[in-house]
């Protein structure tokens, strides 16, 4: 299939990750958008990037990162506010668990902005859902999108940080309504819906208006699930230094992939095709955890052929 030239748009937070590494601190780019942003465009895919920078030191660094990577900054927005950060722990087998400083930085401050004629995916999700008035925008921006643009929630719920609860799961809810795509892992359908099995949450998530369902679960098999029933593709073994930013290049593979190879919004219908993505998702995915921190990959860091190999 023919190439796509038409734009991935990814709405939300930049931020700089202080990864806890014995008694030392690393900072690095980070923010789930950013980083599905900063992948996208190392695979090849013409991106945008919605958010904040500021002005500050730690802002020119994220900057640098997505110029170095062909995002474009034409939908960013300065401030002189202090770069917002997150704080990852690392466990034993390298999984983060993250504390925000976000009050008074720069990356709540988002305001909705209109997506480019040629966009044709809209990424968000984590805290752009979360923190005000970046919620409210992101909000704004989703259900306004164009009837031929695919939206992908990443929902990456973010309990420690989420004040209230109900106004979380009411503007998730409206998000949902005009999403196409929810990629959710295992521990936020446990808090999302607690009690719930996963897969009878994942149905309420269709039930919602959302085409597919993609629940993430570590290194287990990602569940694909559709009108049509569920299907697991399995995640093959790989070492692994951290878990930092895999997720977010899941996210990038399974999108950049669905453009690459000309796929649209009316092709969600195509289940094979969505299985393809997903396994192209976690190559991806693969080479990320095999590094330390989010330093997703380009195409040369990839098996050959990818994507038309999927």
């Amino acid at each position: 299939m023919p190439r796509s030239t038409t734009v991935i748009v990814v709405a939300g937070e930049s931020l700089i990750d202080l990864v806890v590494i014995g008694d030392a601190l690393e900072a690095s780019s980070g923010g789930a958008p950013y980083n599905v942003a900063r992948a996208c465009g190392r695979l090849g895919a013409p991106t945008a990037l919605l958010a904040v920078v500021s002005t500050d030191g730690f802002g020119q660094r994220l900057e640098a990162g997505l110029s170095a990577a062909g995002v474009s900054a034409a939908l960013l927005q300065r401030t002189d506010r202090p770069t917002t950060l997150a704080v990852a722990d690392l466990d034993a087998v390298g999984a983060a668990t993250y504390r925000f400083y976000v009050d008074g930085t720069s990356a709540p401050m988002l305001s909705a902005s209109a997506l480019p004629d040629d966009a044709s995916v809209l990424v968000t999700g984590g805290l752009g859902l979360v923190l005000s008035p970046m919620a409210q925008a992101i909000e704004t921006v989703v259900l306004g999108a164009g009837d031929d643009v695919l939206v992908l929630v990443d929902v990456n719920c973010r309990p420690a940080i989420i004040g209230d609860r109900d106004t979380y799961l009411a503007r998730l809810g409206r998000v949902l309504g005009r999403s196409d795509v929810v990629k959710v892992s295992d521990e936020d359908l446990d808090w999302l819906r607690p009690g719930v099995p996963p897969a009878a949450a994942a149905e309420d998530l269709l039930a919602a208006g959302v085409q597919v369902v993609l629940v993430t679960c570590g290194d287990r098999a990602t569940r694909v699930v559709t009108a049509g029933g569920a299907v697991d593709v399995r995640v093959t073994p790989v070492p692994v230094v951290d878990t930092i930013g895999a997720g977010d290049a899941f996210t990038a593979g399974f999108v950049s992939w669905w453009r690459a190879t000309g796929r649209g919004r009316a092709d969600l219908v195509d289940v094979d095709a969505i299985l393809a993505a997903v396994a192209a998702a976690h190559t991806v995915a693969a080479a990320v955890v095999t590094r330390r921190g989010a330093d997703p990959p380009s195409l040369a860091d990839l098996p050959p052929g990818w994507p038309e190999r999927f």
